[in-house]
């Protein structure tokens, strides 16, 4: 990206982390730790200055308070506010515990001058499926409402469009429409950011920007009818928020493909 106005908000959005239990776990092949931790490396190499960092779900694969309490480590030591999104595979309550500081946790609402970023909770406890409950939907309006002038990004951890992936559409935000038909009255809101589809997505639909994003791990293969990863390289998301309601953002991947990644299997 070019250089950035100094009035203008930089956020580092990672997803999809899957830390396991150990530091030494590996996912499909894959140490999901080490590329959580190269994402990070390589975003703060740039010197580039961030006001936030953004995780929007599926931080643990197999939820417990060890991985999430490296997270927490791993995150405080950047010095940057962190704010965390529950996915399918976490536990929001042990997020809760543990992601619980002045630096990093799971706020539901962050206010700038001009911006607000509503994160919502789609996690349907026991499904890999997305819903957005009649709670969420009336955090979201009221922070619609008590912020007419500020412009709105709102993150969110399943997707809320279709990827053409027919396996992975099945998880979709099962009321999506819902959230379009609240949001189509509020013109501040700019754009949806979202994770766990693993690939990249950005889209404008009825006004607004839909973004989805790679992993910090494996990545699906898109437009795919059943399960499939390949070895495309991790990465994150960067987004800039202007003072005047104009968005930019860009994916940066890793330098290199997973040669290491279990192509062959059929779940994760």
């Amino acid at each position: 990206m070019s250089r950035i106005p100094s009035d203008c908000i930089s956020i580092l959005q990672i997803s999809d982390l899957h830390i396991l239990p150990t530091p030494e776990d590996k996912l499909l092949g894959i140490n999901t730790e080490y590329y959580f931790h190269a994402c990070l490396e390589q975003a703060f190499a740039s010197n580039q200055h961030f006001d936030l960092i953004l995780l929007t779900g599926d931080l643990a694969q197999h939820p417990c308070k060890a991985s999430y309490q490296r997270i927490l480590n791993t995150l405080e030591a950047y010095k940057v506010p962190s704010v965390c999104l529950p996915g399918n595979h976490d536990d929001y309550e042990l997020m809760l515990q543990v992601l619980n500081t002045s630096k990093v946790n799971c706020r539901k609402q962050v206010l700038f001058e001009n911006w607000q970023l509503v994160n919502l909770n789609s996690q349907i406890p026991g499904s890999p499926g997305g819903r957005l409950s009649t709670e969420e939907l009336s955090f979201l309006e009221n922070c619609l409402n008590s912020n007419p002038d500020r412009y709105t990004l709102i993150a969110v951890h399943h997707h809320c469009l279709e990827t053409k992936s027919i396996w992975m559409d099945t998880m979709m935000i099962e009321n999506s429409r819902e959230l379009f038909t609240l949001i189509d009255k509020y013109p501040q809101v700019k754009a949806i950011t979202t994770g766990h589809i693993h690939q990249v997505m950005d889209i404008t639909a009825a006004s607004i920007r839909v973004m989805g994003m790679p992993s910090t791990c494996f990545q699906f293969v898109p437009e795919s009818n059943e399960f499939s990863v390949d070895n495309t390289a991790p990465g994150y998301r960067l987004i800039q928020l202007y003072a005047d309601g104009q968005i930019k953002s860009e994916i940066v991947r890793l330098p290199g493909p997973l040669n290491e990644l279990q192509t062959s299997t059929h779940s994760y």
